[in-house]
């Protein structure tokens, strides 16, 4: 059994989930969530699953993490390969502030992470700022 909270990164269809976790012998405990539909609720048009709601919602894990007083974690992939969506929810997570081992060669571009490159333009900046305000009234 691991001693460090881990994070993990699933991809479906349709959607993001960003899930950090606390090993214990009773069976894993989530600490914090979050989910791509939720962005909808901020402003996000388009895509749930893409690289730029994917750093969204790592970014929103993030912030909800160290409003509960987490400040590290790992990244557990498991045995699904490391993409460049996972790698964008993970750089969303060390945005958001929390210590976590990774090489930035790993990251996607900033050009794919704000979205350029999709045809339903979304304002990174603004939803990111709708996050840190939710998170910090909670």
């Amino acid at each position: 059994m691991g001693r460090r909270d881990f994070i993990t990164v699933q991809i479906s269809n349709e959607n993001t989930l960003v899930q950090i976790h606390k090993p214990e012998l009773a069976g894993d405990k989530v600490l914090s969530s979050a989910h791509s539909r939720s962005l909808l609720g901020k402003g996000w048009k388009g895509s749930r699953k893409s690289i730029p709601a994917a750093y969204l919602t790592g970014y929103l894990a993030g912030k909800k993490a160290l409003a509960q007083g987490i400040k590290s974690a790992v990244l557990y992939s498991g045995t699904r390969r490391y993409t460049q969506r996972m790698a964008a929810a993970l750089k969303g997570i060390i945005d958001a502030g929390l210590q976590v081992p990774a090489d930035t060669e790993t990251f996607p571009s900033e050009e794919r992470i704000s979205g350029k490159h999709l045809k339903v333009a979304n304002d990174i900046e603004k939803v990111k700022s709708a996050i840190g305000s939710e998170v910090k009234s909670k």
